[in-house]
């Protein structure tokens, strides 16, 4: 059933009418705002709604088009004569200079201009910055039209503000898309909901499961206020062939092939019935707590050791660290640490400067493997600095 191909509700309607269910039940858990939800509380559709992506790049690609074609139409609408390949050369779409590498990707591919933007010393955009390009660019002559803003970035786990990039987008008609592939599934937990202050005014949101909420990959949850706004840029009446079509469409039945790339779809949703019904939402947060608990001894390892410093404030479980000493002696620590085949660490570089990250991934992972990676790295730190 994992590969039966529910590219449409009367394709199979259990795996249509799964993927709702538990995108609603996902949404509840997480408190996102309700215009994410499919149905309501008395079991009416809503204008928005949850789908089931391969990973946060189709998430944060579809937003994109999505938003590229909400902006030539409402420009349309006012000035007929414009053609869309005129009005497409002006969009702009903004991302922080953290934000993933897909974002510049997705603008290739939909053939919008990006431009990444400063952020402050905690690795965060601002309203300020964002304020300032949409003006730079508006007195270019160009369009905003897109923001994806990140919450737990890649490099550092830092969190775009959305209190303040919201009104702004909101302001200015451009669509707000939050990837938030690995910190979302935090929202689980009550205690740190406050990183998602501003989730209300993104019109899409997506995270990764298959990163922290325990499920196997591909599951990649994306919601979105308005459905219609994939809709309309994933399909058109010559885009859907007569043997596509079905009456069931007609009477309001989703079909998530028009809200993603892809036709052909697995039945990714019964993996996240699995998981949710497996270790229930209690279960799930217990799991992100331990990984936090664990990411926090790591950081008390650091603190109380002289030859290291913390690069940025540990944010959830990903502890950012320096050996004290410079540059090269970092990156050949780290090429050391993975030559080892012992433990395996990613490391990432701004402005120069080579930041070793270590992160609990696994929910096998425990405190004596915490132990065991950190007295590893001490070890060959000192050999390091003693050669």
């Amino acid at each position: 059933p994992l590969f039966r191909s529910g590219f449409s509700w009367i394709a199979s309607p259990a795996c249509t009418e799964l993927e709702s269910i538990v995108m609603d039940w996902l949404a509840k858990a997480m408190q996102l705002p309700k215009h994410f939800l499919t149905s309501n509380e008395s079991g009416e559709m809503q204008r928005g709604g949850g789908v089931i992506h391969g990973t946060a790049s189709e998430a944060v690609l579809v937003a994109l088009l999505a938003a590229r074609m909400k902006t030539v139409r409402r420009i349309q609408e006012k000035d007929p004569c414009l053609s869309a390949p005129a009005i497409i050369g002006k969009l702009v779409a903004y991302g922080s200079e953290h934000v993933h590498s897909c974002f510049q990707k997705a603008g290739l591919v939909a053939g919008v201009k990006t431009r990444t933007l400063p952020t402050d010393d905690e690795f965060s955009l601002r309203g300020e910055s964002l304020k300032r390009a949409f003006e730079e660019d508006v007195a270019a002559g160009l369009i905003p039209c897109f923001v994806c803003a990140t919450l737990g970035t890649t490099s550092f786990c830092s969190f775009d503000n959305l209190t303040e990039i919201g009104p702004i987008c909101e302001a200015n008609n451009a669509w707000l898309h939050i990837d938030a592939a690995y910190a979302g599934s935090a929202l689980v937990c009550p205690e740190l909901r406050h990183y998602g202050k501003g989730i209300e005014f993104a019109d899409s949101f997506n995270f990764n499961a298959h990163k922290w909420l325990l499920t196997h990959f591909e599951c990649s949850c994306t919601w979105v206020k308005e459905r219609d706004a994939f809709i309309t840029a994933l399909s058109s009446p010559d885009t859907t062939p007569a043997f596509l079509k079905h009456a069931a469409s007609k009477k309001g039945a989703i079909d998530y092939m028009n809200w993603e790339l892809p036709q052909g779809r697995r039945f990714r949703s019964l993996k996240l019935w699995f998981v949710l019904r497996l270790y229930g939402i209690s279960g799930i947060q217990n799991h992100i707590r331990t990984h936090i608990k664990l990411a926090k001894k790591v950081e008390s390892y650091v603190l109380d050791d002289s030859r290291f410093q913390i690069f940025v404030k540990r944010r959830l479980g990903l502890v950012c660290f320096q050996l004290k000493g410079g540059q090269k002696l970092n990156g050949e620590l780290v090429a050391a640490l993975n030559a080892s085949g012992k433990i395996h660490l990613v490391s990432t570089e701004v402005k120069g400067k080579v930041v070793l990250r270590l992160v609990p991934c696994s929910p096998q992972t425990e405190e004596r493997d915490v132990d065991f990676a950190w007295q590893l790295i001490s070890q060959t730190a000192e050999k390091m600095l003693w050669r």
